[in-house]
C-alpha cells in the first residue's frame, strides 16, 4: 500500500500539503441538473412524482403515498425483536448522548434597565425537522440518534423521518433506532425526492421547518438547492481524521484509527502527524499487516493511496500549526498530556484527547455529536447540537423613559440615513 510520505522540512511542503488537501467539489452538471429537476417536479406533482421517483429509483411497487410510511408498531416490533446486546448497547449509546445534549439546552433571559426597559432573548424550538437517514447497503443507526435526540431535548414538535429501503429491504436497527428516540413519522423514501417533500410538503409527507442527516451527492444537492425555503444542518464532504502522535502510542492502534475513517468511502482522508520518522514507517507497516483483516479493505487502500498520508513535523507545536491550516473534522491527540496543546488548537469539528481515546467512541456512544464540519469548514462551524434546533428572538420593551432617550438616538442616526419615517417614528414616542 503506498501512503503518500510528506516531511515539513521538504521545500515544497506547502505546496504537497495543499495538494493533499484539495477536494474536488466542483459540481458535477448532469448531477445538478437531475437534482434540479426532481425537486421541481415533487413541488408541483406532490406524491404523485414522490411515487414515481420511488418506484423508479428504490424499486418499490408502493401504490399510494400513504404506503410508504411505516406504522408505529413496525417500528416498536424492530425495538423489541433486537437481541439483548445490541437493544442495550443501543439504549446507552442514547442515554450517553441525551445526557451530553441536556448540556446545550439554552433558555430565555431578558434584564431590566434602570428606566424600566426591558431587554431580553426568546428561546424557542423549530416547530419540524425533517431527519434524513441513509439506507440500502448502509445502515446507520448512530446517524438516528445523533441527529434526532439534539432535536427533542431542544423541544422539536414533530420529528418526520426519512429513510430509503431499495428492493423494500428495511433494517431492524435504524427501525428500532426509530422508536427509541421518538421519531414521530417515518417514510420510506430517500434521495433528493426525500428532500424536496420535506421542504415543499406533499398530501402526505408534512412540510418541515430544517432538513438534519447525511446523504449521498444528490441528497447533498437537494439540500443545498432548498435552503432558504428550509433551513438545513450543513452540507458535509467526505469523512475525514487527523491524528497528532508522540510516537508513543501502540503503531496497531493508530492504523486502525486512521482505518475507520478511511473505510467509510474512496474519498475519505486519513493523516498522521508525528515528529518521529521512524513511528510513521511502524505505523504504515501496522497498516500493511492489519488490512487485509478489513471487509472493506479495497474502500480504506484506495482512500490511503489517493487522500492519506503520514507526515513528519519538526515538533508537536508545529503538527498543531499544521492541523489548524487543516481544520479536520475529527482530531486525535495521542500524546501524554493532550490538554496542555488545547490553547494551541484552534480549527477542529471534535478533539480526542489521549492514548485511549479512539474517534470510533465519538461515532457512537461517547455523547458528543458526530456530525461535525468537513472540508476545512471547522474554521467556521460547529458539531450539530442542540442550538440548532433552537431559534431566538429579541425582546424589546421601551419604558416611557427609555423611549424619551432612545428615540433622540434612533432619530439623529435616522436622519442621518435620509429616512425619515424612521426618525419620526421614534420622536412621536419622545414626548
Amino acid at each position: 500500500m503506498k501512503i503518500r510520505r510528506l516531511s515539513s522540512q521538504q521545500a515544497d511542503f506547502d505546496a504537497q500539503l495543499s495538494d493533499l488537501l484539495a477536494f474536488e467539489s466542483t459540481q458535477d452538471e448532469k448531477l445538478e441538473t437531475t437534482v434540479a429537476a426532481i425537486l421541481a417536479d415533487v413541488r408541483t406533482r406532490g406524491d404523485a412524482a414522490l411515487l414515481e421517483y420511488t418506484q423508479r429509483f428504490d424499486r418499490l411497487p408502493a401504490n399510494t403515498a400513504a404506503s410508504l410510511e411505516i406504522p408505529r408498531s413496525e417500528l416498536r416490533a424492530a425495538f423489541d425483536g433486537l437481541p439483548a446486546e445490541q437493544r442495550v448497547a443501543l439504549e446507552q449509546a442514547a442515554q450517553r448522548v441525551t445526557a451530553y445534549h441536556q448540556k446545550q439546552l439554552q433558555t430565555s433571559w431578558s434584564y431590566t434597565e434602570q428606566d424600566g426597559t426591558l431587554l431580553g432573548q426568546q428561546i424557542s424550538p423549530i416547530e419540524r425537522v425533517g431527519l434524513y437517514v441513509p439506507g440500502g447497503k448502509a445502515a446507520y443507526p448512530s446517524s438516528v440518534l445523533m441527529n434526532a435526540l439534539p432535536a427533542k431535548v431542544a423541544g422539536v414538535g414533530e420529528l418526520i423521518m426519512v429513510v430509503p429501503t431499495p428492493d423494500g429491504v428495511r433494517n431492524s436497527l435504524v427501525l428500532a433506532a426509530a422508536w427509541l428516540v421518538g421519531a414521530d413519522r417515518v417514510f420510506t423514501i430517500g434521495g433528493a425526492q426525500a428532500v424536496a417533500a420535506l421542504a415543499y410538503g406533499t398530501a402526505t409527507i408534512p412540510r418541515v421547518d430544517k432538513i438534519v442527516g447525511p446523504g449521498n451527492a444528490y441528497v447533498a444537492s437537494a439540500k443545498r438547492r432548498v435552503f432558504g425555503v428550509v433551513g438545513i444542518d450543513m452540507v458535509a464532504g467526505p469523512s475525514e481524521i487527523l491524528v497528532i502522535c508522540d510516537g508513543k502510542t501502540n503503531p496497531d492502534w493508530i492504523a486502525m484509527d486512521l482505518f475507520s475513517q478511511a473505510e467509510h468511502d474512496e474519498l475519505a482522508q486519513a493523516i498522521l502527524l508525528t515528529p518521529d520518522a521512524a513511528y510513521a514507517e511502524a505505523v504504515h507497516a501496522s497498516a500493511e499487516r492489519l488490512l487485509e483483516q478489513m471487509p472493506r479493505r479495497g474502500i480504506i487502500r484506495t482512500a490511503l493511496e489517493n487522500r492519506g498520508a503520514l507526515i513528519t513535523v519538526r515538533d508537536i507545536d508545529e503538527a498543531c500549526a499544521i492541523s489548524n491550516r487543516i481544520a479536520p473534522e475529527h482530531l486525535e491527540l495521542s500524546v501524554e498530556n493532550p490538554q496542555q496543546l488545547l490553547p494551541k488548537l484552534q480549527h477542529a469539528g471534535a478533539i480526542f484527547m489521549g492514548r485511549y481515546t479512539s474517534e470510533a467512541l465519538g461515532d457512537y456512544c461517547a455523547g458528543p455529536n458526530h456530525v461535525l464540519p468537513t472540508s476545512g469548514t471547522a474554521r467556521f462551524s460547529s458539531p450539530l447540537g442542540v442550538y440548532d434546533f433552537q431559534k431566538r428572538s429579541s425582546l424589546i420593551q421601551v419604558s416611557a423613559q427609555g423611549a424619551a432617550t432612545l428615540g433622540k438616538i434612533a432619530a439623529t442616526l435616522a436622519f442621518g440615513e435620509g429616512l425619515q419615517a424612521h426618525a419620526q417614528s421614534a420622536l412621536f414616542r419622545k414626548d
